[in-house]
């Protein structure tokens, strides 16, 4: 297998020499001049902090595939709910939502939570295509608070959805239309019995489907499949593209750091490559808001010869118990709960039953409306970007600088082979 590797990387080092014309090579990759401000770091963004706190407690304990969940929508409805909560539950809300760099500013996550689900919604159609919802979905509960309602819709785009009369089954069966209606008709995975609807639960759903528009269109080749080595080796179209982009290699921690820009430049993708064939579990754990940021500010404009696998990344998640090792223990009982802010009545019997989380990201060839016309940029000695192993995934909203996704490749659908990591 390591021997197709190898061979893989030859054909794609060939294809690399034809792209940059037969000239000798001019050198090594000069940066080019600086494009526009650079968001803002991630230590001082909400959905950067609780989105890697999440992400490193489900790779921890999950056993699917690949992981993926977007930071934004969920900190952004974790918002809304605790601004119907007293009390300790609401202090608790509040923790999720700090920055090691603003850990005691007040209102102010919410309005950046804001501000970055408005610049998003701004971007849909130009810089990527995305679907998403968020919605607190009630079972048998005492009539809540119009302002309560009008304010989650209006800041956060959080609607509020209550169930009929009929039991758990039908319940879930609601909301799992809800979530394909959302995803575009994608069937997800089906929820399970665990999930109860008891008088007073609230379940907390967001969903969410993303497919990128690159600013240059990359080149696919759909019968020359190439082998991706992640926890099962399959086989997947590659797709090729030589131009410049931001790039950081880091070389104690073996990890190459990619900036792909969107059309428009309103989004990029980030991707988190190790340098060898191997599982994620190092890379996870070296993980840190610190490290990020630094990769983050350290990369630069260079030529790179980039090749991704044609694939989509989804998973469906039950973050019930991940919120609750990290800290948000009380919003579950309906004995501690204290969401007197949202109901217009003061008894405590409301609580969060589950925090259910759809998203899915697509990896595709499409560029954005007229960035076909436009002409690679002459690379004459790109430095190669090759993800045909497992890798991070992340998505930032260039103008408020909001994690809009994050997840993990460890599994590409293709033919499978024999060979396993």
């Amino acid at each position: 297998m390591l021997r197709e590797h190898t061979l893989s990387v030859l054909r794609f080092l060939a294809l690399l020499l034809v792209v940059a014309g037969a000239g000798p090579p001019k050198g090594t990759p000069a940066a080019t001049t600086a494009g526009p401000p650079r968001p803002a770091p991630p230590l001082s963004d909400p959905t950067w902090a609780l989105g890697l706190r999440v992400y490193r407690s489900l790779r921890r304990s999950s056993d699917s595939p690949n992981t993926l969940f977007s930071p934004l929508l969920l900190s952004s409805s974790l918002a809304a709910l605790g601004g119907g909560s007293r009390g300790t539950t609401a202090s608790q809300f509040q923790d999720l939502l700090k920055t090691p760099l603003l850990p005691n500013a007040g209102p102010r996550p919410g309005d950046r939570l804001s501000d970055a689900l408005k610049s998003t919604a701004e971007a849909n159609g130009t810089s990527f295509h995305l679907r998403c919802s968020s919605a607190v979905f009630s079972k048998r509960a005492p009539p809540v608070d119009l302002a309560f309602v009008k304010e989650s819709q209006a800041k956060f785009r959080v609607q509020y959805q209550p169930l009929g009369e009929g039991d758990s089954k039908a319940d879930l069966k609601k909301i799992h239309t809800w979530s394909k209606a959302v995803m575009g008709g994608q069937e997800g995975v089906p929820l399970g019995p665990e999930i109860r609807t008891k008088a007073g639960a609230l379940i907390l759903a967001n969903a969410l489907n993303f497919k990128g528009l690159w600013e240059r269109e990359f080149n696919e080749e759909s019968k020359d499949l190439r082998t991706f080595l992640g926890t099962k080796y399959t086989k997947v179209v590659m797709m090729h593209r030589v131009g410049v982009c931001r790039h950081y290699e880091d070389i104690e921690n073996m990890v190459q750091v990619l900036e792909l820009g969107l059309w428009g430049g309103r989004a990029s993708l980030v991707l988190l490559l190790p340098f060898h064939v191997e599982s994620l579990a190092r890379l996870d754990k070296l993980l840190t808001l610190d490290l990020l940021t630094k990769w983050l500010e350290k990369s630069t404009e260079m030529g790179m010869a980039v090749s991704l696998p044609k694939t989509n990344i989804s998973s469906m998640l039950s973050l019930q118990k991940t919120l609750s090792a990290l800290g948000l223990t009380d919003a579950w009982d309906g004995k501690t709960a204290d969401f007197s802010g949202l109901s217009v009545k003061s008894e405590a019997m409301l609580h969060l039953s589950d925090a259910l989380h759809w998203a899915s990201l697509e990896l595709t060839a499409v560029a954005g409306s007229g960035a076909a016309a436009l002409e690679d940029e002459d690379v004459q000695k790109p430095k190669m970007f090759y993800a045909d192993h497992s890798f991070v995934v992340l998505v930032r909203d260039n103008t408020t600088g909001a994690l809009v996704l994050m997840g993990a490749l460890d599994h590409a659908d293709g033919e499978a082979l024999h060979d396993e990591l």
